[in-house]
């Protein structure tokens, strides 16, 4: 490891992505470094980072004690990390139908909460024109995504095997996404996790409250942003926005 760490992690300051891999490495206790994407200035799309990842997005990981093997997807990210490094299944599971409901939670973040926060945040946010009609709709799905959340949560404290994993940790940044608007660029918006992502997707939604429609959901987000790892990761946000690296 001549590098002095175990893994370079490109990824962004903007995204919430890229920072529930960085949770899941210092949980794991996994040494890394983190470069930061510009994407004002396409980075992501670069020769360098490219060769790692043909899709040009972040996550990117590269396991230097693993031949520099790299992975992209996040939650593939999260799989390989647990795979390979959680030998002793703190944040994983050995059991076969376990590990298939981890499995289960990883892909419906991945296809129904990541998509549809993203899109309500685009139309709530980005789009230059109200479109009541998609706002709505994306505004319902992230209602949908937290309900069944909910249900599930109300009948257990963690998603899988009875104690945290993988698949709660996975949620933690899109449910605790978004706070303000900065007028630089294009305009910037930046992750403050003790504000809800719902706090501002569903801001005007019908006198909307998590803590009260959705309790499970809450108690449960609460506690992961607690954790030692997840104050860790925040407090390395803060500290890029407080320099002036939140358009990245």
């Amino acid at each position: 490891m001549s590098q002095g760490y175990h893994f370079t992690l490109y990824t962004t300051v903007i995204g919430p992505n890229g920072w529930k891999v960085a949770i899941v490495l210092e949980e794991l206790g996994l040494s890394y470094k983190s470069l930061y994407l510009d994407f004002s200035k396409n980075e992501q799309k670069s020769p360098e980072h490219l060769k790692y990842n043909p899709n040009g997005r972040i996550p990117t990981l590269i396991d230097h004690e693993n031949n520099d093997f790299a992975i992209w997807e996040s939650n593939a990210i999260i799989l390989y990390l647990v795979d390979k490094y959680d030998t002793e299944h703190k944040f994983s599971v050995e059991n076969f139908e376990e590990r298939a409901q981890l499995l289960q939670w990883l892909f419906f973040q991945a296809s129904g909460q990541g998509p549809y926060f993203g899109q309500a945040a685009h139309f709530v946010r980005y789009h230059p024109e109200r479109i009541p009609s998609a706002t709505e709709r994306y505004q319902k799905e992230v209602l949908r995504v937290l309900g069944v959340l909910d249900g599930v949560l109300s009948k257990r404290e963690w998603l899988v095997g009875n104690k945290l994993t993988v698949a709660d940790i996975s949620f933690i940044t899109w449910v605790a996404t978004y706070a303000h608007y900065y007028p630089f660029n294009r305009g910037v918006f930046f992750f403050r996790w003790n504000v809800s992502a719902t706090t501002v997707l569903l801001k005007d939604y019908h006198g909307f409250d998590l803590e009260k429609d959705f309790p499970s959901v809450y108690k449960w987000h609460t506690k992961l942003l607690k954790r030692e790892a997840t104050s860790k990761v925040y407090n390395t946000l803060h500290a890029l926005i407080k320099s002036g690296s939140a358009q990245k």
